[in-house]
């Protein structure tokens, strides 16, 4: 197999760093905080992220062109989720994790 680029790799380790952030955060941080942390919009948002930046990293790991569909959409829910996180409050790991999953993404999607 050809050496992977770097830039490649990099939002690979994005993807995974930030599904394992946001799936943890959810189910320990939020279930346990309750309140705003566990309302359906939010708590589905983070599992979308998590779910979708699993598949990015899944995708460009098998060598799929269609790599570039995903991340864009990853790079799109991981904002989304980021702001989302941002306005709940007490959630710096999970917007620090998604803002640098996002960036990531929207360069493989270019």
């Amino acid at each position: 197999m050809a050496a992977m680029d770097p830039k490649m790799k990099e939002c690979i380790d994005n993807c995974l760093n930030c599904y394992s952030v946001c799936l943890s955060m959810a189910m320990s941080h939020c279930l346990e905080t309750g309140g705003k942390h566990t309302e359906p919009a939010h708590f589905r948002l983070m599992m979308a992220c998590a779910e979708i930046c699993r598949t990015s990293a899944h995708f460009m790991l098998i060598g799929t062109e269609h790599h570039k569909h995903t991340c864009r959409e990853c790079a799109e829910i991981c904002t989304e989720c980021a702001n989302d996180c941002e306005q709940v409050g007490d959630m710096r790991a999970c917007v620090d994790a998604c803002r640098r999953c996002a960036e990531s993404c929207r360069q493989m999607a270019a």
